[in-house]
């Protein structure tokens, strides 16, 4: 019979795990049972456990910042965003990749460069450029805005891919009659899957979770996402945690719903990689 008994390595190993996984849940089961208690109780005792629950808290938040609304418009800036940063970045890393030119190297360059820059030192020069090309206040200029800003780590993430793959492929496709674009489209759009699937994961959680250039550029109440709205929930004088908690929870929600319904394929893109058919 096959000896099942633990080293004291392994218990360690194990003890620790449980140790960061108790440190990761206990913030968010603490926001949970605090948007689920009655104001008055938290007013009295705000780190005790719930002695009722109530759905007043959701209610009230939901209807305070807009949820649909505020869904939608999020949904729209982060989806628009994701679709030009894969297609945009994919095209220039796949020309960036295969150019052995030199000005293909002081672009790559130039797109790392972006990389070292705080986005805060645009904001002013980016702000009356919008105004002047009338995209201040339009979702479209919010998501070129984002997607100028995701650019430069998705040309890194793709010219470093589109190199890594051989160049027999190419030679082989022209040998088939096909042009740059068909070749990029029918034999390295497939293979930038693993990487595409990382990229769209750090594009979702960027965009979705900022604050900074909603607040700047959209001016319309309307036109407000979700964290822009829980963000007026702030009041400057005293914090409600019966109005934060549940507008926090309202806002990561569909995040939460969108990486357990699409878990397998995330994982399965993003290790798809490593394995060579």
């Amino acid at each position: 019979m096959r000896d099942t008994k633990l080293g004291p390595r392994a218990l360690a190993a194990r003890a620790l795990g449980a140790a960061a996984v108790l440190l990761f849940v206990t913030p968010f089961l603490f926001a949970v049972s605090t948007s689920l208690r009655p104001a008055g109780d938290v007013a009295r005792d705000p780190v005790a456990l719930p002695t009722s629950f109530t759905f007043e808290n959701f209610t009230r938040v939901y209807s305070e910042i807009e949820y649909a609304r505020s869904l939608f418009n999020t949904l729209v800036i982060t989806g628009g965003t994701c679709l030009v940063v894969v297609l945009v970045g994919a095209m220039a890393g796949y020309g960036l990749g295969r150019s052995t030119r030199r000005w293909s190297v002081w672009v790559y360059r130039a797109f790392m460069a972006g990389l070292s820059v705080p986005f805060f030192v645009f904001i002013a020069p980016l702000y009356l450029l919008m105004r002047d090309l009338q995209l201040l206040g339009t979702t479209g200029g919010v998501i070129l805005i984002y997607a100028a800003v995701n650019l430069p780590i998705a040309v890194f993430f793709y010219t470093s891919f589109v190199r890594a793959i051989p160049e027999e492929l190419d030679e082989a496709a022209q040998l088939d009659g096909a042009g740059r674009l068909r070749t990029f489209v029918s034999v390295y759009l497939p293979l930038l899957g693993p990487v595409s699937a990382t990229l769209l994961l750090f594009v979702t959680l960027s965009v979705w979770n900022d604050l900074i250039i909603p607040l700047v550029f959209l001016q319309d109440a309307g036109q407000r996402t979700i964290v822009v709205n829980a963000y007026a929930l702030l009041d400057p004088k005293i914090a409600q945690p019966t109005d934060l908690f549940p507008a926090a929870l309202l806002g990561i929600l569909p995040l939460l719903l969108l990486f357990v319904f699409f878990q397998r394929r995330m994982v399965e893109g993003m290790t798809g990689g490593a394995v060579k058919g």
